[in-house]
């Protein structure tokens, strides 16, 4: 994998990439829309890594930086494409060993279509918290850190943006109420 003369320690390597993997793969994708997109973002940004592995004091830092660059990566590689940025929904639970019936398939189908829509009618700012949280699984902390923002101002935005997300809901007429 990695020689001795580029300075990167395998062992130290793989467990960095084992942990952050997956995570920074879903980020990717939910930017990207792309599974192909995202593995390159992804590999892209594990090569900067390598690349700098010697400013890392931590595995923690490397991974936030990680966590930044995968973002910025995937942006950047949205406005290069020429694509709207879209941000999606929450994933859905695995499913049951039951399939689906094809009405429900569709009501998800419905659901997922509108999801995006008002998730791209929100301000970067809040799409991001929203994507970093719900789909890269991060804290509020983590996401404070990954963002440059205080972990107060997380929630803040978090907070917002599913306000938004609701108010939106409401408006068209979709009931957000919980039981």
């Amino acid at each position: 994998m990695f020689n001795n003369q580029s300075g990167v320690d395998d062992a130290a390597f793989r467990a960095l990439y084992d942990e952050t993997f997956t995570m920074l793969f879903r980020v990717a994708r939910r930017i990207t829309n792309s599974d192909e997109a995202a593995e390159d973002v992804v590999h892209d940004s594990y090569i900067k890594a390598v690349e700098r592995w010697g400013i890392f004091p931590t595995r923690d830092d490397a991974k936030y930086w990680l966590i930044r660059v995968v973002k910025n990566n995937a942006l950047n590689w949205i406005k290069r494409k020429g694509r709207e940025q879209k941000v999606y929904q929450r994933y859905f639970k695995e499913m049951d060993a039951a399939s689906e019936s094809p009405e429900d398939e569709a009501l998800k189908g419905e659901l997922t279509h509108d999801m995006r829509r008002y998730l791209d009618k929100l301000p970067e700012k809040f799409r991001m918290v929203l994507v970093l949280k719900e789909y890269g699984l991060l804290n509020y902390k983590e996401i404070g850190r990954v963002m440059g923002i205080a972990e107060g101002n997380v929630k803040v935005r978090v907070f917002r943006a599913r306000e938004a997300l609701a108010a939106m809901m409401r408006e068209d007429g979709n009931d957000v109420s919980r039981p």
